[in-house]
């Protein structure tokens, strides 16, 4: 029996057709119209195709002498192993800390919105920083991973700025992880030494033909903003009722704290939900069931985990 896996992935992604035969046989071409499809969709230019946003998160650190790395906390573990392991000073700051983190660093990074709090920040606000951090040869760097069901609060429509690096791919929103499709928002010579380092033909035909169509496709990505929206008020408001209040999230996630975080979790995954579980704080993320019968069955689990002692069905 298949079991519903809650990664902050949309379920019911893009419905992908069969690419052509050719897509198999050619080696990718710049010329295919994946940039053209990237930058109307973005609206704005230029950017670069990564093999998903992961491939530049690691080479980006690569791109700079040793700095001091700050690093929004809690969030998206690789941003801070990779940036430490090529020797950057890495700090851990949480949303209330930025501010002052933008004077004391080199480099300021986030995931807006947040994984796993869902924080969100002005647009004005984080504009301020980058151009505090840009006058001292600092960057901004912004992984937008989740923010597509939002457009209205990116930064692409700011780009290229220097000093600022905006992270994008077609794994959350398009339900696509596995083509490993992402793009890089940056001035030219970033874009153009990042290139250098990474190589020809970062993303390969068949997933380029894919990215192309899905970017294009603008009526299924208004119906799915209006279907992730709604699924999220669900989920949230499932979790709220089995006394799990999300403490934040977005139309993708939702985000619990709670001090029986990792109890929780080996309880529901006996179940078979699968949830991502924080240490620090103890929380838990819960990502979108892709059926009916999904949302029945994490129903059934919660209730299950969250009775009374004495009234739960381990087993």
């Amino acid at each position: 029996m298949a079991r519903p896996v809650h990664r902050g992935i949309n379920p019911c992604g893009w419905p992908v057709p069969e690419p052509p035969r050719t897509a198999w046989s050619r080696l990718p071409e710049d010329g295919d119209g994946l940039e053209a499809a990237a930058q109307a969709y973005y609206g704005t230019q230029p950017l670069f195709a990564v093999a998903g946003s992961q491939a530049a998160l690691q080479a980006l650190p690569r791109l700079r002498d040793q700095a001091c790395v700050s690093v929004l906390h809690p969030g998206y573990f690789e941003h801070a192993h990779t940036w430490r392991c090529a020797g950057h000073q890495v700090l851990s700051v949480t949303a209330g800390q930025l501010d002052a983190a933008v004077t004391t660093s080199d480099v300021l990074v986030l995931i807006h919105p947040n994984n796993p709090t869902g924080a969100r920040f002005p647009v004005d606000q984080l504009l301020a920083w980058q151009a505090r951090l840009d006058a001292r040869g600092g960057w901004l760097v912004v992984d937008e991973a989740f923010m597509d069901a939002t457009p209205e609060a990116s930064l692409a429509p700011f780009c290229p700025r220097s000093g600022l690096i905006l992270l994008r791919s077609l794994g959350k929103f398009f339900g696509l992880a596995g083509a490993r499709v992402g793009f890089v928002l940056a001035p030219p010579r970033l874009l153009e030494r990042l290139a250098g380092l990474l190589g020809p033909w970062a993303v390969s035909s068949p997933a380029r033909w894919v990215a192309i169509q899905a970017l294009a496709d603008r009526d299924w990505q208004q119906a799915n903003r209006r279907y992730l929206a709604a699924a999220g008020e669900r989920l949230a408001d499932l979790l709220t009722r089995r006394g799990l209040p999300p403490a934040g999230g977005c139309g993708l996630f939702q985000w619990v704290r709670t001090p029986d975080a990792a109890r929780l979790q080996d309880r529901l995954a006996h179940r078979g939900i699968l949830t991502r579980l924080f240490v620090e704080p103890p929380s838990l993320r819960f990502g979108l069931p892709g059926t009916e019968a999904d949302w029945e069955r994490l129903a059934a689990a919660l209730a299950d985990v969250t009775a009374p002692a004495g009234q739960s069905n381990d087993e």
